[in-house]
């Protein structure tokens, strides 16, 4: 009887890890950064190569910084989005154009619309692996002190957008005030 007692506890251990890891959502991945400045970093401008997005740009005012790619289909997706954001001025968008080709990037936002204060040309993707990307689109909330408030992985619908992201965002404003 007493051998089948250590298996039987090891058994219902397991049980009850997988159990509490099947409810945890995958898209919930804590970053490292949060709460932390930017990176510092310089890359140049996507449309123009004489230009730079630099970590300075992200600081002053409360931004998003956008990780995108023309390979990536979830950023297609959430793009509508980010342009409406943009048109609406709710807050600045910042973009970061991640191991891409540069034509294909600058013909992808003319077709589609650019949503961009200014988007990052980030070819070997050097920049992105500063802020800890691993996956596309990933979208970073960054205060008027350049400090990373929030990190979305995976597009931005709109519901995502009101009731997640935009309520962060105006909490970090009136900080601000």
């Amino acid at each position: 009887m007493h051998r089948y007692v250590t298996p039987l506890c090891i058994f219902l251990l397991l049980a009850a890890l997988l159990g509490v890891g099947l409810t945890l959502n995958p898209r919930e991945v804590p970053s490292p950064l949060i709460g932390k400045p930017v990176p510092a970093f310089r890359t140049p401008a996507l449309k123009d190569p004489d230009r730079a997005l630099t970590s300075d740009a992200l600081r002053g005012k409360v931004s998003l910084l956008n990780v995108w790619a023309t390979w990536c289909i979830p950023c297609r997706q959430e793009h509508p989005v980010l342009v409406g954001i943009a048109e609406r001025g709710e807050v600045p968008v910042y973009g970061l154009n991640y191991k891409d080709d540069r034509r294909q990037a600058i013909a992808w936002l003319d077709e589609l619309g650019d949503p961009y204060e200014i988007s990052g040309f980030d070819p070997d993707g050097r920049v992105g692996i500063e802020f800890g990307v691993y996956g596309l689109p990933e979208t970073f909330i960054i205060d008027s002190a350049g400090t990373i408030a929030y990190k979305q992985i995976g597009p931005i619908d709109e519901k995502t957008w009101k009731e997640e992201l935009l309520p962060r965002i105006r909490k970090l404003e009136k900080q601000v005030r």
